[in-house]
């Protein structure tokens, strides 16, 4: 029992961050109605940019707390993958609005690849290591050897409190309404007023800053950061997104959630399911199984509603 708990635990943890990833992928989605292939090199960027900053700091601010350090670092990151993605927009997506859908996925493959090779040759192709700034003290629960580190329940809350503030943004501002149009009738919500270029890019701005956030959390609870870091996360993101009903900002969260366990509790027991031919180092093949059985017997996902739809 207390190994599935804490397989309950560990995939809550890893879903929050499957979440985090999912709710980018949403919101441009629900706006455009197209799929940002590039958003898992974008998270790698703020990574990147954070452990820099981080770095910048420690060597002209020592003795600053940890805590402004990483508040300092997140912002930066945040800004600048905002403008990343802005970027992204204007050369990728902007051009090929009306082309083909298989068009803007090639262009997002390449800007993918662009990011990776620039990440490489700014920060190298060798691993490196992210200090550890959120408290890693473990919380034992009672009578049992599970346990929970202050790190993962900074993570899930992260997760929780920026999903219900998209949620406040998405249905409750004016610039949310604007989004909301947007995603319904382009056309339409141009003629009504609304700068439906505007919007697009602050959306591709917004999931850029919330690439960033899931970049440092991912950083944080491995403590290390490479050029390839975004890919398998942002593909078992989209795998999350589709799960729950991708334009779904609730949809997002409960399918990085349910993945998360997913995976988690069978990389905890795929060895005795197996008989010891599988080992841990296969959880990664149960985000495409969900993958295809989603796509097959539900491709709508589970709450299967766009952004659009919610006006």
């Amino acid at each position: 029992m207390d190994t599935f708990l804490q397989q309950i635990i560990n995939g809550l943890v890893l879903g929050s961050i499957y979440s985090l990833i999912a709710l980018g992928y949403t919101m441009v989605y629900g706006v455009l109605g197209i799929i940002n292939f590039a958003h898992g090199e974008v998270l790698m960027m703020g990574a990147f940019i954070a452990l820099t900053v981080i770095k910048v700091l420690n060597v002209y601010f020592p003795g600053m707390p940890n805590l402004l350090i990483l508040m300092i670092a997140f912002i930066i990151a945040a800004t600048s993958c905002a403008l990343i993605s802005r970027y992204i927009e204007m050369i990728a997506y902007r051009p090929l609005r009306n082309a083909p859908r298989l068009a803007p996925l090639i262009s997002a493959i390449g800007m993918s690849i662009l990011l990776q090779t620039l990440a490489m040759i700014i920060w190298g192709r060798t691993p490196l290591n992210f200090p550890e700034l959120l408290p890693a003290d473990s919380i034992p629960m009672s009578r049992s050897e599970v346990s929970i580190n202050v790190r993962e329940i900074i993570i899930i809350l992260t997760s929780v409190i920026t999903m219900l503030g998209l949620l406040i943004l998405v249905n409750r501002t004016r610039f949310g309404r604007a989004m909301r149009a947007t995603s319904e009738n382009p056309q339409i919500a141009g003629i009504m007023g609304v700068n439906v270029n505007q919007v697009i890019a602050y959306t591709f701005m917004l999931g850029g800053a919330l690439a960033a956030l899931a970049g440092i959390m991912i950083a944080s609870n491995y403590g290390s950061v490479h050029f390839y870091m975004g890919f398998i996360p942002g593909l078992k993101a989209f795998t999350a997104a589709v799960l729950g009903g991708i334009g779904n900002i609730p949809g997002a969260m409960l399918g990085g959630l349910l993945l998360g366990l997913i995976e988690s509790l069978g990389a905890g027991y795929i060895g005795e399911l197996s008989g010891g031919v599988f080992g841990s180092n296969y959880q990664d093949i149960f985000a495409f199984i969900v993958l295809i059985c989603v796509l097959v017997f539900r491709p709508s996902g589970l709450l299967g509603e766009k952004l659009g739809d919610r006006a």
